[in-house]
């Protein structure tokens, strides 16, 4: 018996899921591992810019989480009417929290800079945790953009942008750490710290008012390992 074209649909779109949902899965393990070590680096080389990057991917593990239970609830056939609200929340809270992330970078970074606080540190570990995310998350955000335009998930789409954003974080936080670990430019480590503020200003707002990432351009041939 020939299968029915809307049955084949079904089929394939329920193989798409499958595979966001591995994808958000990966995302979130990474980024709980990566959020863990670069804040334990930065503690231990005084690193403003890599307690800031940990930070950020700890509380992008939270929205990210929510996207992962929307595609689920999809995958299973239930329709959750408050997962979108849940979605809103979520966003906004991390929002603030971003706000507020941004602010202890701004101050630290310039008590660094002044020399009002110690001088951050060389971290091998901390270089090598920034270095694999920006290797990972343009790969990331690629899978996941072309799942999201064959399944129409705009939340999916939006995740992967967050993806994107982190790539160019990890970039300006690998830059500031070679720097300070290879030639000895102290000053490298905050200013980093200042130049990630604007992404996480930008990526904050966009939560808050619940538009999609802004952060960087809608494509993923804009990310660092692409350009």
């Amino acid at each position: 018996m020939l299968s029915s074209p809307n049955s084949d649909h079904n089929s394939n779109k329920r193989q798409l899921l499958r595979r966001a949902l591995y994808l958000q899965g990966g995302s979130i393990a990474w980024n709980i591992i990566e959020g863990i070590l670069a804040i334990a680096a930065g503690c231990g080389a005084r690193s403003v810019v890599l307690i800031g990057f940990g930070v950020d991917s700890l509380i992008e593990t939270a929205s990210a989480g929510i996207v992962g239970h929307r595609l689920w609830e999809e995958f299973i056939g239930k329709v959750d009417k408050n997962v979108e609200g849940l979605e809103k929340r979520a966003a906004k809270v991390s929002g603030a929290l971003l706000l507020l992330l941004a602010v202890y970078i701004t101050i630290d970074s310039i008590l660094q800079l002044t020399g009002v606080i110690q001088k951050a540190e060389g971290s091998v570990l901390g270089i090598a945790v920034a270095g694999i995310a920006l290797m990972l998350m343009p790969a990331l955000a690629q899978a996941k953009l072309k799942i999201a335009e064959r399944i129409g998930s705009k939340a999916l789409k939006v995740d992967a942008m967050e993806s994107v954003c982190c790539a160019w974080l990890s970039l300006a936080t690998l830059l500031g750490l070679i720097l300070n670990a290879t030639l000895s430019w102290w000053w490298a480590d905050p200013v980093a710290g200042l130049v990630i503020v604007p992404l996480l200003v930008r990526e904050a707002l966009e939560g808050l008012t619940s538009k999609e990432c802004c952060c960087s351009c809608s494509k993923v041939a804009d990310t660092p390992a692409n350009l």
